[in-house]
C-alpha cells in the first residue's frame, strides 16, 4: 500500500477544482419536475411547516440545506442546487480517502478523477435532490465501517452511527446500505464465533454504532412517524395502478442506468453492462486480500435494494443505486489494472503493466469526457422553456391545456392558468370543443399511455415538426432533456 504525501493532496485538490468547475458550469439550468415540486411543496414553506408530514418527494436533510441556501442566496436554480453540488464534491473527497485506504493513492487518484468526469456524478450534483448527500453519508459509512473493523474505537463507531442517521434522514432508502453492512457484520461475528476467535470489541462497538444511528434516526423522524408509516404502506397501491409497469423491473432499471450514461440504447447497453459486471468482479478479486468486505457489501446492497423495493411494491428507480457508482468505479479501475497486470505478466513484466494501465486510464478519461458533454448540451427537463414559448405564441381565443403531472408545476410554480388533463375523458371533452388549442405535454411517454386520445391525435414521430400531414395536432417545438422521458412538447390545433 502506498503512503500519502503532499503531492497526493495536491493531486486531490486539482481533481476537486476540476470537479467543481464542471459542476458549476450549467448549475443554473432549468429546474426539472422533481426539483420544482421540492420548491413548491417544501422550500417555499416556513421552517416549521417543512416537517409537518412525510412525503416521498421530501429529502429532509437535503431540503433543509437547500432551504438555508435559498434564505441566503435567493431562489435561482444555482442556489437551490448548491447543497447538492457541495455534497457531491464532498463525496469525491470521501471516495478518495476510502480508495486510498483499501487500494492506495494511485488508484484513489484515478477513481476520483473518473468520478469527477462521470456523467451521472455531474448530473446528480446539479440536481436539487438528496442523492449526493445520500452518497456522501454512505461513502463515509463505508470508510468508517472498514476502519472500525480494523481498528475498533468508540469514536469511529459513533461517527458511523451519525452517518447512518444522516443517510436515512436524507432518504429512507439510505437504510438499505447500512442494512447490508449490518448483515455483513453479523456474518463476520457468527463466523468468528464459530471458530472461537470472536473479539469482544467486534461485537460491542459496531453494535453501539448501529444502535446510536438507529436511535438518532427515530428521534429525527419522530414528529412525522405516523405520516411516514402511512405513506410507505400505500406505496404498493400507487405502483399497482401505474401505467409505467417497467419502472418496477430491475432489468429496466439496469438498462436505463446504462442508457442514460452512454446516451443511446440497443445492443451497446448490453455490451457496456457486461463490461461493468466483468470488471467489477475482477476488481473484487483484486481487492479481496486488502479489503475482503468491500465488494460483498457493494453487491449485497444492490441486491438487497432490489429485493426490498420489489417486496413493498415500490418503483425500482436507477437513482436508488447512485450511492454505488463510486464503489463500482473503484472496482472497475481495479479490474482494469488486474487485466493489465495479467497481460503484462504474459508479455513483458511490470513495464508493460504500467504502460497498459496508463493507456487504459487515458482511454477511460477520454470516454468519460465524451459522455459527460451531454450534461451541457441539454437541460434535464426544460419546463421553463415550454412555458415561455407557450405564452409567447398564445393568441386571444387560444385555449391552453397541459397533460399529466407536469401541469402541476406549470400551475403552481409558473402560475399558468392552463387546465390540467389527467384522464382520457377530460382530454376528449376538451378537444370536442371547437377552436384553436395549445397542448403542453411533459413526460410524453407516460402521457401517451395515460391519455390514449392524445396519442391518437398526436400520431407518430411526435417530436418532428416536419412529419407528414394527417395528425390532428401539429408539433410546435420539442424541448429535449437528459431526464428519462423528460422531453416537453408543445402542440397546436388550429
Amino acid at each position: 500500500m502506498q503512503t500519502t504525501g503532499g503531492r497526493d493532496y495536491i493531486w486531490l485538490a486539482a481533481i476537486l477544482i476540476l470537479a467543481a468547475a464542471l459542476r458549476i458550469w450549467g448549475l443554473n439550468g432549468p429546474l426539472w419536475y422533481d426539483e420544482l415540486q421540492t420548491v413548491i411543496t417544501h422550500l417555499r414553506y416556513d421552517w416549521g411547516d417543512m416537517v409537518q408530514s412525510y412525503s416521498m418527494n421530501h429529502h429532509y436533510l437535503h431540503n433543509m440545506a437547500a432551504k438555508a441556501s435559498m434564505s441566503i442566496f435567493g431562489d435561482a436554480p444555482w442556489a437551490i442546487r448548491l447543497p447538492a453540488m457541495l455534497f457531491g464534491l464532498a463525496t469525491l473527497a470521501a471516495m478518495w480517502a476510502l480508495a486510498r485506504d483499501v487500494a492506495g493513492t494511485t488508484i484513489a487518484h484515478v477513481t476520483t478523477l473518473l468520478l469527477a468526469l462521470s456523467y451521472h456524478e455531474i448530473w446528480f450534483s446539479q440536481n436539487a435532490r438528496g442523492y449526493t448527500g445520500l452518497a456522501l453519508f454512505s461513502t463515509l459509512g463505508m470508510l468508517l465501517f472498514l476502519r472500525g473493523l480494523k481498528r475498533p474505537s468508540r469514536g469511529i463507531w459513533l461517527g458511523y452511527g451519525a452517518c447512518l442517521a444522516a443517510a436515512v434522514f436524507t432518504h429512507l432508502t439510505g437504510a438499505f446500505f447500512f442494512m447490508a453492512q449490518g448483515l455483513v457484520w453479523l456474518a463476520l461475528v457468527i463466523a468468528r464465533g464459530v471458530r472461537g476467535r470472536l473479539d469482544g470489541a467486534l461485537l460491542r462497538l459496531p453494535f453501539l454504532g448501529f444502535l446510536a444511528g438507529g436511535i438518532l434516526t427515530i428521534i429525527l423522524y419522530l414528529p412525522i412517524l405516523p405520516s411516514l408509516l402511512s405513506t410507505v404502506s400505500g406505496v404498493s397501491e400507487t405502483s399497482a395502478v401505474d401505467v409505467m409497469k417497467e419502472f418496477q423491473s430491475p432489468l429496466w432499471t439496469a438498462f436505463e442506468a446504462i442508457r442514460t450514461g452512454i446516451g443511446s440504447g440497443g445492443p451497446l447497453v448490453a455490451l457496456v453492462g457486461g463490461a461493468v459486471l466483468v470488471l467489477s468482479l475482477l476488481g473484487a478479486i483484486a481487492l479481496h486480500r486488502d479489503a475482503p468486505l468491500f465488494a460483498p457489501i457493494t453487491f449485497l446492497h444492490i441486491g438487497l435494494t432490489v429485493a426490498l423495493l420489489m417486496a413493498v411494491g415500490m418503483r425500482v428507480w436507477p437513482r436508488f443505486f447512485f450511492v454505488d457508482i463510486g464503489f463500482l468505479m473503484l472496482l472497475i479501475v481495479l479490474g482494469v489494472r488486474l487485466v493489465c497486470a495479467l497481460i503484462g505478466h504474459l508479455t513483458g513484466g511490470e513495464r508493460v503493466t504500467r504502460a497498459l494501465f496508463l493507456l487504459s486510464v487515458i482511454g477511460m478519461v477520454a470516454i468519460s469526457v465524451y459522455l459527460a458533454r451531454r450534461n451541457y448540451v441539454l437541460p434535464k427537463q426544460d419546463l421553463a422553456g415550454a412555458y415561455a414559448l407557450t405564452e409567447e405564441i398564445r393568441e386571444p381565443g387560444d385555449r391552453v391545456y397541459s397533460i399529466g403531472y407536469a401541469g402541476e408545476v406549470f400551475r403552481d410554480y409558473f402560475n399558468a392558468d392552463w387546465p390540467i388533463l389527467f384522464t382520457d375523458e377530460k382530454y376528449r371533452d376538451a378537444m370536442a370543443e371547437p377552436g384553436p388549442v395549445i397542448l403542453v405535454v411533459g413526460f410524453p411517454g407516460r402521457s401517451l399511455r395515460e391519455v390514449p386520445g392524445f396519442g391518437a391525435d398526436a400520431g407518430t414521430d411526435i417530436c418532428n415538426p416536419d412529419r407528414p400531414a394527417g395528425a390532428v395536432l401539429t408539433t410546435v417545438r420539442c424541448f429535449y432533456g437528459t431526464l428519462g422521458d423528460g422531453d416537453v412538447i408543445v402542440f397546436r390545433r388550429d
